[in-house]
Order: C-alpha cells, then structure tokens, then sequence
C-alpha cells in the first residue's frame, strides 16, 4: 500500500476515506455490539454450570468431565482457529469473515440451546467456539482500518472497556436469566443480539483487506491450527489431571511446542509467509504479546477461585455474584478509554508497569478475604484490579496493532488473541490445579476421619468444595464440622493461588519495564519503515 508523500513535518495524509472517517464511532459501536456476545458467552456459561450439571428436567444431568468438555470444546476450536481466521480476513475481507463468524455463533448459539444430552452440548459449544474465532480477531482489525492513527488509542480504550463491561453484565444476564427461565436461555440470549449485530454490520460497516495479501500459505496455516490445538489441548489436560508432569500432558505440550517451532521456521524461510516473524523484534510487539499472556494468565487464574469462594463459601446466589462483578467492569469502562492521557503523559512503559503492579498488589490483597471478611473488601479489591487491567490492556493492544501495517490487522489482532487465550488457558490449568492440589491436601485427613463413607466417596468429594459440601449434605447434621474445614481448606488453598497469580503478574511488571518502549505517542510509526519499502518497490 503506497502512502501519499507528505512534506516533512506536515502532518499526516489521511488514510480513511471522509465518508467511513464520520461515521467511525458508530461503527466502533457495532463492532462492541458483535464482540459483546463472544465475550458475554464464556462469563454467562460459569454462571450456569451448576444448573446444567442438575439432572433433567432441570438440567442436563453433565459430570464434571462433561462440564468441562462443554467449555474446552469451544476453547480448543476458537484458540486453534484465531490466527487462521485474522489471515482469511486480511485475505477475503474482514467484514465478510466477521458476517461468517456471527452467522455460525448464532446458529452454535441456538442448537447449544435445544441441545438434549451433554454430548450435544459439547459439539455445539465446539461449533460456537468456530464463530467466535472469526468474530473476535476481526472486529480490532476493522477498528484500525476505521480510525486515523492519532485516534486509534482512544477508540482501542473504548473497545477494551467494552470488553470489561461484557465480563461483568455476563454473569448478572446469566443469573436473571436462570432465575426465570430455563438453562438453555444463556445460550439463546446470544440469538437477538446476532440478528442486531448482522443488520448494523450489513448497513453500516466497510469491508477492508490488505490490498496485495500474496499467495496463501496453506502448509503454514496447518501448521498454526494444529502447533495451536495440540498446545491448547496439553494445558488443558494438564490442568484436568493436576500433573503437568503425566507422560500424556508432557507429550502433548511437547508436541504442540515442536510443531509450533515448525511454523516459525517455515515462516522464516518462506517467500511467502503467513507472519512476518520479524516483527517479534521489535520490542513494543513482543513485550506487548507478552505481557497480555502473563496478565490473563494471572486473572483467569483468579476469577476461577472467586466464582467459588463468593458462591461455595459466603453463599451468594449466581445473581448476587454477578453484581459483586461491578466494581471491576466499572473502573474498566471509566479508565480503558482514558488510559491514553497516563501514557502520553507518564510513557507506555510506566503505565503498564504500575498497572502490573496493581494487579499483583489485588492479588496479594485476596490474602484478606476469609469466611467472615466484610465483602466490601473484595468489591475494593475488583475495582483496583478493573484499574490496573485498563491501563495494561489498551496500551498493550495500541502496541502490537501499530507494530503492524494497516493492512496486516487481522494478522495483528489474531496475535493479540491467542496469546490472550494461550495466556489465559495456562492461568485456568496451571493456577486452578494448584487451587485443587492445595484444596485436597488440607481436607484430606477430615474426609479420611469420616466413619461409615467408603473410600472412593471420599475421594470424589476431596475432588471440590462443591463436592465436599455435597458429601456433608448428604451426611445431614453430621456434616457440620465438615462445611467449616471445606471452608477454612478452600480459603487456605485461594491464598496460595492468589500468591502465585501475585508472582506472575510481577514477572509482567518486569518484562514491561525491561522491554516497553517508555513513550508511545498519539500517532506512532513503528510499522512506517515497511509501509515506505513497499511503496519504494511499488515506485
């Protein structure tokens, strides 16, 4: 894409046409509509696994194998698929491949809503993680190509901030929706807000490509799908089996790392690749990717131990629990869109480093919670970790996506996402299996020490606190001494978790702090060098 030649020190020729330039914060709207449902899926889904794992008529009668198959089915497809899917965009058009993703969410949506059995459930959840693998990566690559650069870390705090909010009304939406209607409702809620989405989108949204993609990669694109699912795949059962050391864990992780590497080196070598792996050069591109890892590392960790303490252990309702939530989506609505005056001022490297380190300060403050903790601490607690997430997220995303020209977006985006997700997943296993270890160890001697309950019971029921408080219900008056170890164990086992999401999140602080660039200004040019070596060939 040649640029216009501008005389030096004049400001930039504009890139978006006048007729998109009007209409661009209504179009970022649209986009937040469509990235609203992706990410309100996944929050609602926490809410209603319980319901689910009831046996019909009210639920689904899952196991906790199949719960988890029910939310890995999607994560494995849509982590597999990102990277593919920001390619096709960049290559057909990112408008179409987002209308594609919508369509296939919805129609996922709906047969997850009807679906009969566990099985089903699995399979349809696979399907809506396909959709939202083509949804997520193009709605910031159509962003970029929509806002001037000066604009684009301004518009990137409001999209961030959308996702915030979509974190939180998540598990209200999902409690409402449980409270009155059935369980499959937290899946057909996603079909209203498909149809609105496809209309505005059809009506009001550009289509953008990179204008010369090359030839297709198709042995790369394998290579990425399968280094990707095989990685994912590996992590999640190592988180299933507690043992990140199991010959099958070892095996897979290997396996998905060595194919990976695969894919570098085919893309060094290729005349024609995929991903220009230059660009993890550049410092403000791989300390960015790194640090969205290791935060989402850090915070998925944590948000899969609260869902328990504030519902196992304080007794909240899933309604009640979602609103607790607010404070966190509050302060990322109020300062993801503001996070560009703290970097304009104090540098992207300053920014991002305090904001790693008020999330290890929260982590580290969930050391205060037990079972009789006034619950304003942990709502103090969410909204300095909603702050501390909106001045790392926007800045970070406004580095890897000026890092890249404007026609590699897609490309761009479905990096920001799968190192999200890898980073996230790794949280889940890594930090949940130590929650669950933990958890095990200190209510094992109690369940050793009940009378009359035969061995695999007590096993089963060290497996949870769900499963524990379940074995003391059905003790009755008897299990009175067991809730209150549950609850001391679990709250023992939260401490050590959030001690160790405490530790990465620093390790975040300190790859910002070493490798950010400190000062990232309204209209960066990173990607500049390239853009003016194409248009020089092309002259």
């Amino acid at each position: 894409m040649a640029l216009s030649s501008t005389a030096p020190g004049a400001p930039p020729a504009r890139q978006v046409p006048d007729r998109i330039h009007r209409r661009r914060w209504v179009i970022l709207s649209v986009l937040m509509l469509s990235l609203l449902i992706v990410v309100l899926d996944n929050s609602i889904l926490n809410v209603a696994m319980k319901t689910i794992a009831t046996p019909a008529p009210t639920g689904l009668g899952a196991t906790q194998s199949e719960l988890e198959w029910a939310i890995n089915s999607y994560t494995l497809v849509f982590a597999g698929l990102l990277f593919t899917s920001g390619l096709l965009g960049d290559r057909l058009g990112r408008k179409k491949v987002l209308l594609f993703g919508l369509v296939v969410f919805g129609a996922g949506s709906v047969l997850a809503g009807m679906a009969a059995s566990p099985a089903e459930l699995v399979v349809f959840r696979a399907v809506m993680g396909l959709g939202g693998a083509f949804v997520m990566p193009s709605t910031l690559a159509i962003l970029m190509n929509v806002f001037e650069r000066e604009e684009q870390p301004r518009a990137i705090g409001v999209w961030a901030g959308g996702v915030g909010l979509a974190i939180a009304i998540g598990p209200i939406t999902g409690g409402l929706l449980l409270d009155h209607f059935w369980w499959g409702s937290v899946f057909l809620v996603n079909v209203p807000i498909v149809l609105i989405a496809l209309t505005a989108m059809l009506l009001l949204v550009p289509d953008s490509k990179d204008p010369s993609p090359g030839r297709l990669d198709p042995f790369g694109v394998l290579l990425s799908v399968v280094g990707l699912v095989l990685l994912v795949y590996g992590i999640i059962k190592g988180g299933q089996l507690a043992d990140f050391t199991d010959p099958q864990v070892l095996g897979t992780i290997g396996g998905g790392l060595a194919v990976l590497t695969g894919f570098v080196l085919h893309q060094k070598r290729s005349d024609h690749p995929s991903i220009d792996i230059g660009y993890f050069r550049k410092p403000a591109f791989s300390a960015a990717v790194a640090a969205v890892a290791l935060v989402f590392f850090a915070l998925m960790g944590v948000t899969f131990f609260i869902v328990f303490y504030v519902q196992s252990v304080r007794g909240y309702s899933p309604l009640e629990a979602g609103l607790l939530l607010l404070p966190l989506a509050a302060a990322q609505l109020t300062f993801s869109p503001r996070a560009r005056h703290a970097v304009d001022r104090f540098g992207a490297r300053a920014v991002c480093t305090a904001g790693m380190l008020t999330i290890a300060v929260t982590m580290s403050g969930m050391l205060l919670l037990d079972t009789r903790t006034p619950i304003w601490v942990l709502e103090v607690l969410f909204f300095l970790q909603g702050t501390g997430m909106a001045h790392i997220m926007p800045p970070v995303t406004v580095a890897i996506m000026q890092s890249l020209p404007r026609e590699k977006a897609g490309s761009g985006s479905a990096l920001n996402n799968v190192f999200r997700q890898v980073g996230g997943t790794l949280g889940v296993a890594v930090l949940g299996s130590l929650l669950s270890t933990t958890y095990r160890d200190g209510i094992e001697d109690k369940l050793g020490a009940l009378p009359g309950v035969p061995a695999a019971a007590r096993h089963a029921a060290g497996e949870s606190i769900e499963a524990t408080l379940g074995l003391a219900r059905h003790l009755g008056p008897a299990g009175r001494d067991l809730v209150t170890s549950a609850e001391a164990a679990f709250v023992h086992a939260m401490h050590v978790t959030a001690l160790g999401s405490a530790v990465v999140a620093v390790v975040g602080a300190v790859v910002v702090a070493a490798f950010l660039p400190g000062r990232m200004g309204p209209a960066p040019r990173p990607a500049e060098p390239r853009e003016q070596r194409k248009a020089g060939v092309q002259g």
